[in-house]
């Protein structure tokens, strides 16, 4: 997919209009079924940034300043209307309000959530970046208390590759590309029971760290 936005154009005009209209289904998806925010992100190609910032940090994996927040409950004519003005966008999800994420290298995600599967573990919505990580969806504030939890779990001397995303972070949502890198995907998407009220991630995080360590 090309893009319109900052100046960054390659996209032919059919293909905007399917980019538009699958990006505007996503996003009336994720407000009006799982009652979440969305925010419209950049992209990147040829590691140029749609953003303009020739200098940016994160090529396509930001919120462009400039766009409008999608809110919950958002129809798709909404959405519609939203995505129309930036053309091109990422589908990003604000993290802190619904849920917190825990972010972990994709291997031992993609283990530890077979292991949690085995042991009847409650999940939310897992998805998988092109970047090598998996991510799992949590109840809001395992940001602020990860640290608190993995040491009184005997973890925190462990040099472990899991943090915790909270307040103020977003994560790119699927079907949308990341850093020009290809889609993010869901190894479980969201569903009604666990959208709105994702899991402690207490109840995760023994497996999450063990997997982790080991790995």
């Amino acid at each position: 997919m090309g893009f319109t936005i900052g100046g960054i154009r390659e996209m032919r005009s059919g293909t905007r209009r399917r980019g538009r209209a699958t990006g505007a289904t996503a996003v009336a998806e994720y407000t009006g079924l799982w009652g979440w925010a969305v925010v419209p992100g950049a992209r990147a190609a040829a590691g140029s940034c749609s953003c303009g910032d020739t200098a940016c940090p994160a090529p396509g994996a930001h919120p462009l300043d400039f766009a409008q927040e999608v809110p919950p409950g958002a129809t798709l004519g909404m959405a519609a209307d939203a995505w129309a003005e930036v053309p091109g966008a990422s589908v990003m999800l604000p993290v802190g309000r619904t849920f917190d994420v825990l972010d972990v290298a994709e291997t031992a995600g993609r283990r530890a959530l077979v292991r949690m599967e085995r042991m009847g573990l409650p999940l939310g919505p897992v998805s998988v970046t092109p970047d090598g990580r998996t991510q799992f969806f949590v109840a809001p504030g395992a940001a602020a208390g990860l640290p608190g939890l993995l040491y009184r779990m005997g973890w925190d001397d462990a040099d472990l590759d899991l943090r915790a995303l909270g307040r103020g972070a977003h994560v790119t949502a699927p079907p949308s590309d990341r850093g020009g890198l290809g889609p993010v995907r869901w190894l479980r998407p969201p569903a009604p029971d666990t959208a709105a009220t994702p899991p402690q991630a207490r109840l995760l995080l023994g497996t999450l760290a063990y997997i982790c360590h080991r790995w």
